[in-house]
């Protein structure tokens, strides 16, 4: 470890055990001051300039890592830079190469002055590599993650890692990872493929990194944005806990005008699952599992109240939904099913798979929620995207500040007293072995509607009533039956249309002329 790493450590080590003051660690050479405002303008400036492209080539053996042997670089658990008792947060590194060769700058900040953390080669154990000639001092990371007590207070779990672009995961306690968050993404789902990926360079983390308050650890970092049409600055304020909160405020400055550009955007996958099984027949699924998806649904809170649920598809080609949304209030990729039989993955652990949910802070203004459902023949590939996207483009160096709160939990059954849609099945319009007539181009929906004041509707013996709407198609038939086993309520959908045509459908129960569920809404392809 050279001379450097080993008094920037020294100098860390002793501030969190109260013998060197703030300022001590501030006098390093490297200290440059900082604060969000200072953040603020380093975004303006840099906007300001033409981009700059990733900086010099990776050495050739760490630049032709493949992913077998990078994961075999592991951060040594004792060099963690802050580690109990002096923070209940350790914070470590992962190793240039792979998919990830672009370096990104990590900093402390105490005092009002960040001070940058060197690279070390000696805090990774490599397995079986071996560099020769040795790894440069000034490699740097390719990106970062903390460890906490997430589930036990004697293990220290991931809690939230940053790497790739601006991916970065989130885990709540009895959470496995599933979909990624991102800090922006620019031109998603164009049919030019001219997708644009952001990158965070680099990140400053206020110390210490936990504070004990009454509520719980709250711990405080920064990034900055960057790529060839926008700057940005970054903060996060992260509270772990059984569902775990990230509170984001984003301060952007366009290079030039910028349309399509998603704010709070997700990324998952969805490979098969109980609404489209007939469409990866075709495809030649053959799996033992019956589903496999990190997220089942889109749920969208509006601003007049109502409440969306617009199940996931993988689809036979590449499918773009917008649901407009003007000061939307909440909006996420969700994970109803928990039931383990359903995907039989005792490795993967699907059902253990976080929704995240997007809670804007303020008015957002006019805008929709894009949803990009691409189509895929495994589980290996993140398939779906959802932003909210503004309606106004963002203008040369004029900022724009978005506020929001990701939440990752397992339950969000308490977002509102509204039944929920249980299940979604698609099959032939007509009861199976019957004579009745099968129209041509049609098809039959099936979505079940469960608890909430479904549940005060039925208690008083009062029958919802099922409000359907179709465009792009004709609407046969609906009707609706008792389901006892979800204790809830059966809705059956037929439909007819044109080959090719695409119909849209939306449904919802009622009672005494106010909803007492959310609204389904769905897309179909007639084939």
């Amino acid at each position: 470890m050279g001379q450097t790493r080993r008094a920037f450590l020294a100098a860390g080590s002793a501030w969190f055990a109260g013998v060197v003051s703030m300022p001590a660690l501030g006098q390093s050479p490297t200290a440059r001051p900082f604060d969000r405002a200072v953040l603020v303008d380093t975004a303006r400036a840099v906007a300001a300039r033409p981009h700059e492209a990733p900086g010099a080539q990776l050495p050739g053996a760490v630049d032709g890592l493949d992913f077998d042997a990078w994961r075999e670089i592991r951060f040594k658990p004792d060099a963690s830079l802050l580690r109990p008792p002096a923070s209940r947060v350790r914070l470590q590194a992962f190793h240039l190469g792979h998919l990830f060769k672009r370096p990104v700058r990590l900093n402390l900040v105490a005092g009002g002055l960040a001070t940058p953390i060197p690279y070390a080669a000696s805090d990774f154990e490599y397995g079986p590599i071996r560099f020769d000639p040795a790894l440069p001092p000034d490699l740097g990371y390719a990106g970062w993650r903390f460890n906490y007590p997430v589930n036990a207070p004697d293990r220290f779990d991931e809690l939230i890692s940053f790497i790739g672009s601006s991916y970065f995961r989130l885990l709540g306690r009895d959470q496995v990872y599933g979909l990624s968050a991102r800090g922006l993404s620019i031109g998603t789902g164009l049919l030019d493929n001219n997708e644009e990926f952001p990158f965070f360079r680099e990140f400053w983390f206020e110390t210490p990194l936990t504070s004990g308050r009454s509520d719980g650890d709250r711990i405080i970092f920064h990034a900055l944005l960057d790529s060839p049409s926008v700057a940005g600055a970054y903060s996060f304020e992260l509270r772990p806990g059984t569902v775990a909160t990230v509170d984001v405020t984003a301060t952007l400055f366009a290079r030039k005008t910028l349309a399509h550009v998603g704010i709070a955007p997700l990324t998952s996958m969805y490979f098969i699952g109980e609404n489209d099984r007939h469409y990866n027949d075709r495809n030649r699924y053959d799996d033992y599992r019956p589903e496999m998806h990190d997220s089942d649904g889109l749920q969208i809170h509006q601003e007049d109240g109502s409440w969306l649920w617009r199940p996931l598809r993988n689809p036979q080609i590449q499918e773009l939904s917008y649901f407009q949304a003007r000061n939307i209030r909440g909006f996420g990729l969700m994970q109803r099913d928990r039931t383990f039989s359903h995907y039989q993955d005792i490795e993967l652990a699907y059902q253990s798979r976080p929704s995240y949910w997007i809670e804007p802070k303020g008015d957002w203004g006019d805008g929709r929620v894009e949803l990009v459902e691409l189509a895929t023949r495994d589980e290996t590939a993140d398939n779906i995207i959802v932003a909210w996207l503004p309606v106004a483009p963002l203008q040369p160096l004029e900022p724009v500040t978005y506020a929001y709160r990701i939440s990752s939990g397992l339950d969000f059954d308490g977002l509102n007293r509204l039944g929920r849609v249980a299940h979604t099945f698609t099959v032939p319009a007509g009861a199976l072995g019957s004579r009745e007539h099968r129209h041509p181009g049609s098809r039959r929906f099936i979505v079940d509607f469960a608890g909430g004041l479904i549940d005060d509707a039925l208690a008083s013996r009062q029958t919802p009533e099922l409000v359907v709407s179709v465009k792009g198609g004709k609407l046969l038939r609906s009707f609706t039956a008792p389901n006892p086993f979800v204790n809830g309520v059966r809705a059956f959908i037929d439909v007819k249309g044109n080959p090719v045509d695409t119909i849209y459908m939306r449904a919802a129960l009622q009672s005494g002329g106010q909803p007492v569920s959310e609204t389904w809404v769905y897309r179909w392809k007639v084939e």
